[in-house]
């Protein structure tokens, strides 16, 4: 698309008129044709006539309809706005490195399909409890630019024969047509191995279901699904994603980091030794870490201190290690 384009896009947009945006969508799909590029203009041609319906905004914009279950009308998927997703990770290099990898190639996406390449598009996320599978959707949708929108498995899945892959599938149209990070957190209650015994037949179907809208799933968006527990799913699963990334538990450096970043609004003591902190909490998810960090610093807060110290976070790790025991 060319730079008048562009502008002119941006004026219409700014004006409020849809009539005029979908004017030059219109040109744009002309353009793009002219140009030779055959398939992103039969994908543009795909999204106008597709045309969800839209509903006013109070400020007088229009917002994307999202999907709704066909029982309740009760909504499939929670959109998470743009400030309050959470971006900032503290990764293994290796494990950083392919997340940025993921991010690099959706921004290159048009020139990847210049040489009939695709971006990975379809991300698998397992590990532990608490080691950052959902904060790792959060940065993807963040540092793409796409809003989150997360499935909710209290509305999606039905008792009703036949409700739970009708809602999948209108979960799955919707992030078709309007480009977005869909993300289906602890996918393995919808992807259980068909191996499995004592199965019933609605969980095979269902898991067949989703293996095959992943499979075709065409959309401009990601499509990135978590679990804890990668040994149940089934194994055809993994073959459906373009990325299946393990997110580990954080190491010694990983947890000093993590320490540092959670206290770097906080003054803390020039003593105090961060890799022995650390090192006293080895073994703890990133969030448990997050927690002790926040812990000890509303300690020294709450105890008149003006810089955070050891013994605050000694404190504050010794009250997590004690709910540990109780449970």
């Amino acid at each position: 698309m060319n730079a008048t384009l562009i502008k002119r896009l941006f004026r219409v947009i700014q004006s409020g008129s849809n009539a005029d945006v979908d004017t030059l969508c219109r040109r744009i799909v002309e353009e793009e044709k002219r140009q030779g590029h055959g398939r992103v203009a039969q994908e543009l041609e795909r999204i106008l006539k597709n045309k969800p319906s839209d509903k006013t905004s109070p400020s007088g914009g229009t917002l994307q309809r999202l999907p709704t279950s066909r029982r309740d009308s009760a909504p499939l998927v929670q959109e998470i706005p743009v400030e309050k997703l959470r971006h900032q990770m503290v990764l293994p290099d290796s494990v950083e490195r392919r997340f940025q990898r993921i991010e690099k190639e959706f921004a290159a996406r048009t020139r990847l399909a210049r040489h009939g390449l695709k971006p990975r598009h379809r991300i698998l996320l397992y590990g532990p409890p608490g080691c950052g599978k959902s904060l790792g959707a959060e940065r993807l949708a963040w540092n793409t630019g796409l809003p989150l929108r997360k499935v909710r498995f209290d509305t999606l899945l039905s008792s009703y024969f036949g409700e739970t892959m009708a809602n999948l599938r209108k979960v799955f149209d919707a992030a078709q047509a309007s480009p977005c990070a869909l993300f289906l957190d602890e996918c393995d209650s919808l992807a259980r191995s068909r191996a499995e015994r004592n199965d019933v037949g609605e969980i095979t179907r269902i898991t067949n279901a989703l293996l095959e809208m992943l499979e075709d799933y065409k959309g401009d968006g990601l499509v990135i699904a978590a679990t804890n527990l990668d040994s149940a799913l089934d194994t055809a699963l993994f073959r459906r994603f373009d990325e299946v990334l393990k997110v580990p538990l954080p190491g010694i450096d990983e947890i000093a980091r993590l320490l540092k970043v959670t206290l770097s609004s906080m003054e803390t003591d020039p003593s105090l030794r961060w890799r022995e902190m650390a090192q006293a909490m080895d073994g703890m998810s990133g969030s448990e870490v997050v927690h002790v960090a926040q812990s000890a610093a509303k300690h020294g807060v709450l105890e008149g201190r003006k810089r955070i110290s050891e013994a605050d976070i000694r404190y504050a790790l010794a009250e997590v290690q004690e709910r540990h025991q109780a449970s």
